[in-house]
Protein backbone atom coordinates (compact mmCIF):
# COMPACT_ATOMS: atom_id res chain seq x y z
CA UNK A 1 0.00 0.00 0.00
CA UNK A 2 1.02 2.89 -0.86
CA UNK A 3 1.52 5.74 2.55
CA UNK A 4 0.42 8.85 1.47
CA UNK A 5 0.90 10.34 4.97
CA UNK A 6 4.95 9.44 4.86
CA UNK A 7 4.71 10.82 1.62
CA UNK A 8 3.52 13.99 3.03
CA UNK A 9 5.90 13.97 5.47
CA UNK A 10 8.99 13.55 3.42
CA UNK A 11 7.75 16.06 1.10
CA UNK A 12 7.19 18.98 3.25
CA UNK A 13 10.52 17.69 4.37
CA UNK A 14 12.03 18.29 0.80
CA UNK A 15 10.39 21.68 0.98
CA UNK A 16 12.19 22.75 4.06
CA UNK A 17 15.57 20.91 2.70
CA UNK A 18 15.71 23.76 -0.72
CA UNK A 19 15.27 26.35 2.05
CA UNK A 20 11.58 27.16 1.28
CA UNK A 21 8.98 27.84 4.24
CA UNK A 22 6.19 24.81 3.94
CA UNK A 23 4.27 27.14 5.61
CA UNK A 24 3.81 29.82 3.47
CA UNK A 25 0.43 30.11 1.79
CA UNK A 26 1.36 28.37 -2.03
CA UNK A 27 3.35 25.24 -0.29
CA UNK A 28 0.45 24.39 3.02
CA UNK A 29 -1.20 22.19 0.99
CA UNK A 30 2.01 21.06 -1.54
CA UNK A 31 2.81 17.44 0.61
CA UNK A 32 -0.75 16.52 0.28
CA UNK A 33 -1.33 17.49 -3.05
CA UNK A 34 1.84 15.46 -4.19
CA UNK A 35 1.22 12.31 -1.77
CA UNK A 36 -2.02 12.35 -3.69
CA UNK A 37 -0.63 12.59 -7.41
CA UNK A 38 1.81 9.81 -6.10
CA UNK A 39 -0.80 7.55 -5.18
CA UNK A 40 -1.88 7.96 -8.60
CA UNK A 41 1.03 8.18 -10.81
CA UNK A 42 2.30 5.36 -9.45
CA UNK A 43 -0.24 2.93 -8.65
CA UNK A 44 1.47 -0.08 -10.59
CA UNK A 45 3.29 -0.62 -7.99
CA UNK A 46 1.17 -2.12 -5.56
CA UNK A 47 0.89 -4.67 -8.79
CA UNK A 48 2.87 -7.97 -9.46
CA UNK A 49 3.02 -8.84 -13.70
CA UNK A 50 1.01 -11.92 -12.90
CA UNK A 51 -1.77 -9.22 -11.05
CA UNK A 52 -1.88 -7.32 -14.14
CA UNK A 53 -2.19 -10.39 -15.90
CA UNK A 54 -5.22 -11.51 -13.97
CA UNK A 55 -6.98 -7.68 -13.68
CA UNK A 56 -6.84 -7.26 -17.80
CA UNK A 57 -6.93 -10.96 -18.42
CA UNK A 58 -10.12 -11.44 -20.27
CA UNK A 59 -9.75 -13.20 -23.43
CA UNK A 60 -11.90 -14.01 -26.56
CA UNK A 61 -11.20 -17.80 -27.46
CA UNK A 62 -14.89 -18.52 -28.97
CA UNK A 63 -14.42 -15.95 -31.21
CA UNK A 64 -11.26 -16.52 -33.12
CA UNK A 65 -9.87 -19.64 -35.09
CA UNK A 66 -6.07 -20.10 -35.40
CA UNK A 67 -4.51 -23.00 -37.45
CA UNK A 68 -0.98 -23.60 -37.17
CA UNK A 69 -0.30 -21.87 -40.20
CA UNK A 70 -1.45 -18.89 -39.36
CA UNK A 71 0.78 -15.62 -39.26
CA UNK A 72 -1.77 -13.19 -38.27
CA UNK A 73 -0.81 -10.30 -36.40
CA UNK A 74 -2.35 -7.97 -34.06
CA UNK A 75 -0.67 -4.49 -33.91
CA UNK A 76 -1.51 -1.86 -31.65
CA UNK A 77 0.25 1.34 -32.40
CA UNK A 78 1.11 4.69 -30.38
CA UNK A 79 -0.10 4.07 -26.90
CA UNK A 80 0.55 7.11 -25.17
CA UNK A 81 1.74 6.38 -21.54
CA UNK A 82 4.14 8.13 -19.24
CA UNK A 83 6.15 6.64 -16.23
CA UNK A 84 8.92 7.80 -13.84
CA UNK A 85 12.64 7.36 -14.28
CA UNK A 86 14.01 5.48 -10.82
CA UNK A 87 17.25 6.85 -11.17
CA UNK A 88 15.88 10.47 -10.56
CA UNK A 89 11.97 10.42 -10.76
CA UNK A 90 12.15 12.28 -13.76
CA UNK A 91 9.20 12.46 -15.73
CA UNK A 92 9.51 9.68 -19.05
CA UNK A 93 6.87 11.59 -21.38
CA UNK A 94 5.71 11.84 -25.05
CA UNK A 95 6.07 7.61 -24.39
CA UNK A 96 4.39 5.57 -27.47
CA UNK A 97 4.08 2.17 -27.20
CA UNK A 98 3.47 -0.26 -29.54
CA UNK A 99 2.16 -3.75 -29.21
CA UNK A 100 2.62 -6.81 -31.28
CA UNK A 101 1.68 -10.14 -30.90
CA UNK A 102 0.42 -13.75 -32.97
CA UNK A 103 -2.63 -15.18 -31.82
CA UNK A 104 -2.60 -18.73 -30.84
CA UNK A 105 -5.72 -19.63 -29.39
CA UNK A 106 -6.86 -16.58 -27.41
CA UNK A 107 -6.94 -12.47 -28.42
CA UNK A 108 -7.28 -9.83 -25.79
CA UNK A 109 -9.12 -6.86 -26.23
CA UNK A 110 -7.47 -3.86 -27.91
CA UNK A 111 -8.66 -2.02 -24.62
CA UNK A 112 -6.75 -4.31 -22.05
CA UNK A 113 -3.54 -3.93 -24.48
CA UNK A 114 -3.53 -0.03 -23.43
CA UNK A 115 -4.43 -0.68 -19.77
CA UNK A 116 -1.80 -2.94 -19.63
CA UNK A 117 0.99 -0.58 -20.79
CA UNK A 118 -0.52 2.22 -18.69
CA UNK A 119 -0.43 0.28 -15.04
CA UNK A 120 3.24 -0.66 -16.19
CA UNK A 121 4.24 2.70 -16.72
CA UNK A 122 2.56 3.60 -13.44
CA UNK A 123 5.71 2.53 -11.62
CA UNK A 124 9.50 3.91 -10.72
CA UNK A 125 10.51 2.35 -14.30
CA UNK A 126 13.32 1.99 -16.91
CA UNK A 127 12.22 2.15 -20.53
CA UNK A 128 13.73 -1.27 -21.47
CA UNK A 129 11.96 -3.19 -18.53
CA UNK A 130 8.59 -1.21 -19.16
CA UNK A 131 9.19 -3.39 -22.43
CA UNK A 132 9.88 -6.54 -20.82
CA UNK A 133 7.44 -6.44 -18.43
CA UNK A 134 4.43 -5.47 -21.17
CA UNK A 135 5.79 -8.49 -22.99
CA UNK A 136 5.75 -10.96 -20.39
CA UNK A 137 1.46 -9.58 -19.01
CA UNK A 138 0.62 -9.74 -23.00
CA UNK A 139 2.29 -13.50 -23.18
CA UNK A 140 0.67 -14.71 -20.42
CA UNK A 141 -2.60 -13.26 -20.95
CA UNK A 142 -2.96 -14.53 -25.13
CA UNK A 143 -0.93 -18.08 -24.26
CA UNK A 144 1.23 -16.27 -27.18
CA UNK A 145 5.12 -16.35 -27.08
CA UNK A 146 5.21 -14.35 -30.34
CA UNK A 147 4.88 -10.51 -28.61
CA UNK A 148 6.83 -7.59 -29.34
CA UNK A 149 6.65 -4.52 -27.47
CA UNK A 150 8.45 -0.69 -29.48
CA UNK A 151 8.57 1.81 -26.90
CA UNK A 152 9.38 5.52 -27.75
CA UNK A 153 9.85 8.22 -25.16
CA UNK A 154 11.50 11.30 -24.11
CA UNK A 155 13.01 11.37 -20.41
CA UNK A 156 13.04 14.35 -18.38
CA UNK A 157 16.49 12.78 -17.10
CA UNK A 158 18.06 13.78 -20.25
CA UNK A 159 15.88 17.00 -21.36
CA UNK A 160 15.78 19.25 -18.02
CA UNK A 161 18.75 17.88 -16.39
CA UNK A 162 22.31 17.03 -16.74
CA UNK A 163 23.09 17.08 -20.54
CA UNK A 164 19.99 18.81 -21.08
CA UNK A 165 19.40 17.33 -24.80
CA UNK A 166 15.77 18.43 -25.50
CA UNK A 167 13.70 16.63 -28.19
CA UNK A 168 15.90 13.17 -27.52
CA UNK A 169 14.11 10.30 -28.00
CA UNK A 170 14.85 6.50 -26.43
CA UNK A 171 14.09 3.88 -28.60
CA UNK A 172 13.64 0.27 -27.00
CA UNK A 173 12.69 -2.72 -28.23
CA UNK A 174 11.13 -6.22 -26.72
CA UNK A 175 11.37 -8.98 -28.97
CA UNK A 176 10.03 -12.89 -28.33
CA UNK A 177 8.98 -15.64 -30.30
CA UNK A 178 8.50 -15.32 -34.05
CA UNK A 179 9.36 -11.49 -33.74
CA UNK A 180 13.22 -12.30 -32.53
CA UNK A 181 13.59 -15.11 -34.52
CA UNK A 182 12.24 -14.94 -37.66
CA UNK A 183 13.92 -12.06 -40.00
CA UNK A 184 10.35 -11.65 -42.38
CA UNK A 185 8.11 -11.17 -39.17
CA UNK A 186 10.36 -8.86 -37.64
CA UNK A 187 10.70 -6.84 -40.97
CA UNK A 188 6.85 -7.38 -41.30
CA UNK A 189 6.65 -5.87 -37.75
CA UNK A 190 8.57 -3.01 -38.83
CA UNK A 191 7.28 -2.15 -41.42
CA UNK A 192 3.99 -1.69 -39.44
CA UNK A 193 5.77 0.27 -36.83
CA UNK A 194 6.88 3.23 -39.44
Amino acid sequence: MIDKKKIEEHVRGIIEALGEDPKREGLIDTPKRVANMYEEVFEGIQYSNDDIAEMYGKTFEEDFTYTENDNDMVFMKDIEIFSYCEHHLALMYNMKVNVAYIPKKKIIGLSKIARVADMVGRRMQLQERIGQDIAYIVSKITDSEDVAVIIEGEHGCMTTRGIKKTGTKTVTTTLKGTFKEDEKAFSRLMSLYK
